[in-house]
């Protein structure tokens, strides 16, 4: 359909909550061809609705890499509904540009979506790969948490956005994860 442009770190939508879908119509599939354009035009793993100024609770993912043929993945109005152990992650997103820092997630999560069909169906993510990571990040994305939220050195990742010229960051939107801190601690 169209290559969308990415809302950069600082604009206020991207903080806002997305709102459910009610059907996946003509609009919801033009703007699931959108994502995948913009995506795959950006060389990303995963693009969020409300990275393109929608902010309804859509995101896309394909972890394919190489030669692999692509795999696109379409979650709309996800839940994660079961998520265990932690993993030390270095993530970046689309919206801050070459600006990549060091995060907790979840090492498995189970989620539940509806497709690009109108599908329901579960999905398992585990042992911390990149399906299970980026399944957190886009998640995130719909209820306005960025993936500096959840950073592990709050003065590392304040250097990092003010290297790439990104706004500060917002240490009261840091998240307070004592079970991925523990775990972690556990896993040292």
């Amino acid at each position: 359909m169209a290559i969308r442009k990415v809302l950069k770190y600082g604009e206020p939508s991207l903080r806002e909550p997305s709102k459910e879908v009610h059907k996946v119509s003509r609009k919801i599939s033009d703007l699931v061809r959108d994502l995948l354009d913009t995506m795959y035009a950006q060389n990303g793993v995963g693009l969020a609705a409300p990275q393109i100024g929608e902010n309804v609770r859509v995101f896309v993912i394909d972890v394919a890499t190489g030669n692999e043929p692509l795999n696109p993945i379409v979650f709309i109005n996800p839940k994660i509904i079961k998520k265990s152990g932690a993993i030390e992650s270095n993530e970046g997103c689309l919206s801050f540009p070459e600006a990549y820092t060091n995060v907790r997630r979840y090492k498995n999560v189970m989620i539940k979506a509806i497709n690009e069909h109108g599908k329901s169906f579960v999905m398992e993510a585990k042992d911390g790969t990149l399906l299970a990571r980026a399944i957190q990040h886009e998640y995130d994305h719909l209820d306005g948490i960025l993936f500096i939220d959840h950073c592990i050195n709050r003065f590392e990742t304040e250097a990092i956005l003010e290297k790439y010229h990104l706004p500060a960051l917002e240490t009261d939107r840091l998240l307070e994860e004592k079970d991925l801190e523990e775990e972690l601690g556990k896993n040292d």
